[in-house]
């Protein structure tokens, strides 16, 4: 659609996430981020006039059934524009799909980053944004001998080579890797616990997603773990994993992250007020739930620039919109198509909630390709509030 037959008719957007499957936990809080998002758009007046319709199915965290639903999406619905995907699995099932027909993809989760496709826009935190300060301050306050522990598909592979790049650089050891099936069973962990207990690391690094986390975390606890001395580091669990295990077990392990429903700003206040209002807080706020947020103001804040859902112009006044988030100022870096975020590390107390431990109140500056790979430079590029 071009900027000369812009009309009033409803905008339909494709949505992408999970409603069962074993990472529908945070996938839902990243459904309903989105719907709020919507509702308050068209409580605004819509995008340029037009009130955004939100469509898709449950994806059931299938990568085939992602690529399936967003091909319905774009060729049955006529859709431009998709939002979703959580594993990376999922988001490389899809697009394959919005390049072949022209479509865009806003993908809102942490990755493993190297990755780039003009039709995606990536508002999730790359490793810039959470490994490298993760690292800094594990061998900071807890020492350099790290053990990795993650899902077994693309994800944690990824992640786990950056964090021992990070981890060796700066003379720190990583003492082993090993995976677990995505779907584990706990005799999946029991190997695992025995060898933490033999090697006595100075912080484990999980990248297990889903309904995994929990039942590593409370094996965890179980095993006599000191969480105060031994910390599980992760930046797969988030709000959504934490409620689903008991608070000792949460107790004491570390994230990095952009934002945390604990932040106590005025803007995650109201966003806060909003998704009581529409959501309720029986659902938690996770940080790829926020991004799934402020990822469709930013859509809709191009859209209506450009008043067209053509790739081109959509992705062309993205680099020319901004959003105040919960987290802070947002915007897309246009060279990159990755997104300015605020991080943070947190650790998880008493009432198992992220106490926010480490906070430069910086905007930095997305590094997808990782091109500086010490923990000296992760402020490279850092933007103070309010600079674009």
């Amino acid at each position: 659609m071009s900027h000369d037959d812009w009309d009033h008719s409803p905008l339909p957007i494709g949505i992408l996430f999970s409603h069962t499957g074993v990472t529908s936990a945070v996938e839902r809080t990243q459904l309903s981020a989105t719907r709020l998002a919507i509702a308050e758009i068209n409580a605004a007046g819509g995008v340029a006039g037009r009130e955004l319709v939100g469509i898709g199915g449950n994806c059931e965290a299938d990568p085939k059934v992602f690529r399936r639903e967003a091909t319905r999406l774009v060729e049955e619905e006529g859709v431009r524009l998709l939002f979703g995907c959580y594993m990376s699995s999922t988001r490389k099932a899809v697009l394959p799909v919005v390049e072949a027909r022209g479509a865009l993809l806003f993908y809102p989760t942490l990755y493993e980053g190297f990755d780039y496709s003009p039709n995606c826009i990536y508002t999730g935190a790359v490793p810039n944004q959470n490994s490298q300060p993760l690292v800094r301050y594990l061998m900071q306050h807890y020492g350099p001998r790290m053990l990795l522990v993650g899902s077994n598909y693309i994800y944690p592979y990824e992640s786990n080579r950056i964090f021992s790049d990070l981890v060796t650089a700066a003379g720190g050891r990583i003492l082993d890797e090993i995976y677990v099936p995505l779907d584990p069973k706990p005799e999946d962990f029991e190997r695992v616990l025995r060898k933490i207990a033999r090697l006595e690391p100075d912080a484990v690094f999980s990248t297990i997603v889903g309904s995994g986390t929990a039942q590593f975390y409370e094996g965890y606890r179980r095993a006599g773990f000191d969480a105060g001395r031994r910390p599980i580091a992760s930046l797969t669990t988030s709000e959504a994993e934490v409620a689903e295990m008991p608070a000792e077990a949460a107790q004491g392990h570390l994230t990095a992250a952009p934002y945390f429903q604990s932040l106590d700003t005025p803007r995650n206040r109201a966003f806060l007020a909003a998704w009581r209002q529409h959501v309720g807080l029986e659902v938690p706020v996770t940080a790829a739930a926020e991004a799934a947020y402020f990822q469709v103001h930013l859509a809709a804040r191009a859209v209506a620039q450009a008043r067209s859902t053509a790739r081109d112009a959509v992705v062309e006044a993205l680099g020319q919109v901004q959003f105040e988030a919960p987290q802070g100022l947002v915007a897309i870096d246009p060279a990159n198509n990755h997104c300015f975020l605020w991080p943070k590390v947190a650790k998880l107390d008493a009432r198992a909630r992220f106490e926010v431990v480490w906070d430069p109140r910086r905007r930095i500056t997305p590094d997808p390709y990782f091109a500086s790979s010490t923990l000296d430079d992760w402020s490279l590029g850092a933007q103070p509030a309010g600079i674009g």
